[in-house]
C-alpha cells in the first residue's frame, strides 16, 4: 500500500505513523491463525469485524500470530506497546509542539491504522489501565470511532480496519473491565508447540545453528513444557543464541558443548532450570497441584488456621 504521512479531518492535520515493515512466518497452530482470520472476515453489509484478544504465556509468539494475520490479508500493520502508563492521548492522538512554537497533531498506530485501513495489534493490552480502554471502548462495539479530546476530533474507522489484543497470563498485568472484555471476544489462546513446530521455529529464526545444539534445546523445551514450567520458544531462541555465540568466541580454545549448554540455561533461564524435575516440583510444593492462592491471606494462614480471617473479611486481602 501506499504509505500516507497526513491527514485532514474536520480542519486538523494528522501526522500519520509508519506501518511495521518486518514479516515473520508462522509455523504450526494453524487452527489459530484460520481463527483469527475468521474473526476480520466481513461476511454481511450489516456485519463487522471482530477484536478478539490472543491470549497466552510471554514468549508463545502472539504478536507474531497477529503479524502473520496481516500479512495473509496483505494490510498495513501497526503495533501499539500497551504499558502501565499508558494515557487516552497516547492511544489517538499526541500534540507536539513543533519548530516555529505550533503544535502539531500526531496520529497513533492505532488511529494511523484505522485511518489508513489496516490492522492495529495492541500489544499486552492487560498492562493498560481503565482509564485508557474507556476511550476505546466506541471503537470496539458497532460505532467504531474513537473521540480525540486532544485534537476535538472524532475519527471514524476506515471499513477495512482491523485490530487484535495480546495479552500475556502473568501477575504483572492490570484485571479489564467487564464492559471492556465483553467487547473483545472471542478468546483465542496459543499453547506451546509440537515438538515438530518448535523444532521448525528454532530452525526459522537460527538457521546457521548445529543440528546438536538445536536437538538439545528442542529436547529441553518438550520436557519443560511436559513439566508445565513457563519455558518459551522464544527462552529456547535466546538460549540457543547465548550458547552459539559462547562457542564461537573462543575458535582456538572451543568450549565443550555440555560447558556452553550448562552456562547458557544458568545465564538466560537461572539455576532452578539445570533441573527441570526439581524445579517443577518445588513449584508444586509452594503453589500445590492444582491452583494458585486465591487471596494475600492464603500466603499466611492454614484453611483451618484460627488467626485466618473470615471470608467475608477477606476481600480485602485479595490480590
Amino acid at each position: 500500500m501506499t504509505e500516507v504521512k497526513e491527514t485532514v479531518i474536520d480542519g486538523i492535520t494528522l501526522h500519520l505513523s509508519s506501518p511495521v515493515t518486518s514479516n515473520q512466518e508462522w509455523i504450526g497452530q494453524t487452527e489459530v491463525l484460520e481463527q483469527l482470520l475468521a474473526c476480520w472476515l466481513v461476511i454481511d453489509a450489516k456485519d463487522r469485524p471482530l477484536a478478539p484478544r490472543i491470549v497466552g504465556m510471554p514468549g508463545m509468539g502472539k504478536t507474531t500470530l497477529a503479524m502473520a494475520g496481516a500479512a495473509h490479508r496483505e494490510q498495513d500493520l501497526h503495533i501499539y506497546q500497551c504499558t502501565a502508563d499508558t494515557r487516552p492521548e497516547d492511544l489517538l492522538v499526541t500534540p507536539v509542539l513543533a519548530g516555529d512554537g505550533k503544535i502539531s497533531y500526531h496520529a497513533s498506530p492505532l488511529v494511523t491504522a484505522m485511518i489508513t485501513g489496516g490492522v492495529c495489534v495492541l500489544d499486552e493490552g492487560n498492562r493498560m489501565n481503565e482509564k485508557s480502554w474507556a476511550s476505546l471502548a466506541p471503537l470496539l462495539d458497532q460505532r467504531r470511532y474513537v473521540e480525540s479530546i486532544i485534537a476535538g476530533i472524532t475519527i471514524h474507522a476506515h471499513e477495512d480496519f482491523r485490530c487484535c489484543v495480546t495479552m500475556n497470563q502473568d501477575e504483572s498485568t492490570f484485571e479489564i473491565p467487564d464492559y471492556i472484555l465483553s467487547r473483545l471476544q472471542p478468546t483465542l489462546s496459543l499453547s506451546y508447540p509440537a515438538r515438530v513446530d518448535e523444532l521448525a521455529i528454532l530452525q526459522y529464526h537460527l538457521p546457521f545453528a548445529e543440528e546438536e545444539m538445536m536437538a538439545m534445546t528442542v529436547d529441553f523445551l518438550q520436557q519443560a513444557h511436559g513439566l508445565n514450567l513457563d519455558f518459551s520458544p522464544r527462552d529456547g531462541i535466546n538460549l540457543l543464541r547465548y550458547a552459539l555465540k559462547r562457542m564461537a568466541q573462543r575458535p582456538d580454545h572451543p568450549m565443550s558443548k555440555d560447558d556452553v549448554w550448562s552456562e547458557a540455561v544458568l545465564r538466560v533461564l537461572g539455576e532452578d532450570a539445570l533441573d527441570l524435575e526439581s524445579m517443577a516440583n518445588r513449584r508444586e510444593q509452594v503453589l500445590g497441584p492444582e491452583s494458585l492462592p486465591h487471596g494475600f491471606a492464603d500466603f499466611f494462614f492454614g484453611d483451618n488456621d484460627s488467626l485466618r480471617p473470615d471470608e467475608d473479611d477477606d476481600e480485602e486481602f485479595d490480590i
